[in-house]
């Protein structure tokens, strides 16, 4: 079973790698810091470099925020003000390797609503299948909000999707709520997977 799991978890035509939101403000040391978020960087180095290296797709994905932003504490929303659309906190982790080719794909671009999946107000889903994605490898921050609603939304658009388990982790706003989102991935057919199976 090992061997066939592994076979499976081939990367190869008709894969993608999208990598969620590895912003300096959720950083250790940003206005919404994830903790350990600083340490996913190199495994998703890796990944990204698995895939360009065969030519595959790779796409980011940022919220890229007004100033006054619905989702913002000072407008009633939820959260600390957090990666304004062009500030340093907005930019990509400094230790992330993107090739310049990798599309960005920015959501929250407008005042007045808020979202999670990297497919809310986008173009992602048109992107994915114009480059002839049927499965997606996603990883990134945080595991229990964007991480987990673009897997979602991966799963709802019929998209095999994969999990990079050790290039994820959780705000863990409430105790447990990684745990519990990494349950819910997996428990609605999400697979996952590590760069040792990647690689094997």
């Amino acid at each position: 079973m090992a061997g066939e799991k592994s076979s499976l978890m081939k990367i190869g035509i008709g894969d993608a790698l999208t990598v969620v939101d590895v912003r300096n403000d959720f950083l250790p040391g940003g206005s919404l810091a994830v903790p350990g978020g600083d340490e996913i960087t190199e495994g998703l180095n890796h990944y990204v470099a698995a895939f360009s290296i065969r030519s595959l797709p790779v796409f980011a994905t940022r919220d890229w925020h007004p100033l006054r932003h619905c989702s913002f504490r000072e407008q009633g929303g939820p959260w600390p003000s957090r990666c304004v659309a062009g500030t340093v906190d907005a930019a990509f982790a400094p230790g992330l390797r993107l090739p310049a080719s990798v599309p960005v794909v920015s959501r929250d671009t407008t005042v007045e609503k808020d979202a999670y999946s990297g497919f809310a107000g986008t173009d992602l889903d048109a992107q994915l299948h114009a480059a002839s994605g049927r499965r997606v490898f996603v990883g990134g921050l945080a595991t229990d909000y964007c991480v987990l609603n673009t897997v979602n939304a991966d799963l709802a658009k019929g998209f095999e999707t994969f999990l990079l388990e050790d290039a994820v982790r959780a705000v863990d706003v409430s105790d447990g709520d990684g745990a519990r989102a990494l349950a819910q991935m997996r428990a609605r057919g999400t697979w996952p997977v590590t760069r040792e199976v990647i690689d094997a």
